[in-house]
C-alpha cells in the first residue's frame, strides 16, 4: 500500500469544488495499524461522552440551526441537493440522538461517529487499502459508478451531474460530499488502515477543526496505541 503521507500529498480538492464554496477546508487524517473489531467498552465510553457533549452542544436546538450545519444546508442546494431529503451526514447524525442514541457499529466507525457529534462536523472514515489511487473531491459528471446497496441488494448508481462526490480511480467513494459512502471503501471490522475526512466550512475555525482531529486521534490510539497517525489539510488555504 502507498505510503500514507505520500498517498496524502497526492489527494486533491477540484478548482469546481473551492469555486462553489472557497472556504471549504478538507482535514484528512490516515491512521494505520489499527485494530478494527466489533463495538467494546472502549468505543462505547468514547461514543457515550460524545452523545452527552452533543446534547449539551444542541442545548434544544434544531441540528440545522447551529451555524456550522446550517452553511453545510446552504453548500448542499449550491450544487443542486436538498438537504431535507439528503442530508449532511452530522446532521443525520444528531437526529439520531434521541430518544435512544447513536447506532453502534464498530470500534472504529463508532470512535469516528463519536468525534462527528461531539465537534459538530461532517467526519467520514474509509478504508484506506480498498482506495485505487488518492481521494479526489471532484464535481460528477454524473458516469462514475458507486458502489451501494438498496433493498439489501448491491446496486450501482451514478451520482447527478455537477453533484459534489469524493472519489479515487475506481469511482465515486462518498455521494453528495459527506451524505452516504460506498460499500467497497467501507470501514469493517476486519480494517486495518483508514482514512478520515473532517469536512470544514466557515464559520469553523482551524483552530477547531484540528481540535476535532486531535480529538479523533486520541480516540483512535485509545483503540490501538502503537497506530500511526498522519493528517493535511486541503482547500480553503494554503497547505
Amino acid at each position: 500500500m502507498t505510503d500514507p503521507q505520500a498517498w496524502l500529498r497526492a489527494a486533491t480538492v477540484d478548482d469546481a469544488v473551492s469555486a462553489l464554496r472557497p472556504d471549504y477546508r478538507a482535514l484528512l487524517l490516515t491512521a494505520d495499524g489499527l485494530r478494527g473489531g466489533a463495538s467494546d467498552a472502549t468505543s462505547e465510553r468514547v461514543l457515550t461522552a460524545a452523545e452527552a457533549t452533543a446534547r449539551e452542544r444542541l442545548g434544544g436546538q434544531r441540528p440545522e440551526e447551529l451555524p456550522h450545519l446550517a452553511a453545510w444546508r446552504e453548500a448542499y442546494r449550491a450544487f443542486g441537493a436538498k438537504p431535507q431529503r439528503t442530508r449532511p451526514s452530522v446532521e443525520a447524525l444528531l437526529r439520531r440522538l434521541e430518544p435512544d442514541g447513536l447506532p453502534r457499529i464498530d470500534r472504529i466507525t463508532d470512535v469516528y461517529n463519536a468525534v462527528s457529534v461531539a465537534h459538530l462536523l461532517p467526519l467520514g472514515g474509509e478504508d484506506r487499502s480498498a482506495y485505487a489511487g488518492p481521494p479526489r473531491l471532484v464535481r460528477a459528471d454524473g458516469t462514475e459508478p458507486f458502489d451501494t446497496t438498496a433493498g439489501g441488494a448491491a446496486v450501482v448508481e451514478h451520482p447527478e451531474p455537477g453533484e459534489v462526490v469524493w472519489r479515487d480511480d475506481a469511482g465515486v467513494t462518498c455521494r453528495r460530499w459527506n451524505w452516504r459512502q460506498g460499500v467497497r471503501t467501507r470501514i469493517t471490522t476486519a480494517t486495518t488502515s483508514a482514512l478520515f475526512v473532517l469536512d470544514v466550512l466557515d464559520p469553523m475555525t482551524d483552530d477547531a477543526a484540528h481540535a476535532a482531529a486531535d480529538a479523533l486521534t486520541e480516540g483512535l490510539l485509545a483503540l490501538t496505541p502503537d497506530a500511526v497517525v498522519h493528517r493535511r489539510v486541503l482547500g480553503g488555504r494554503p497547505d
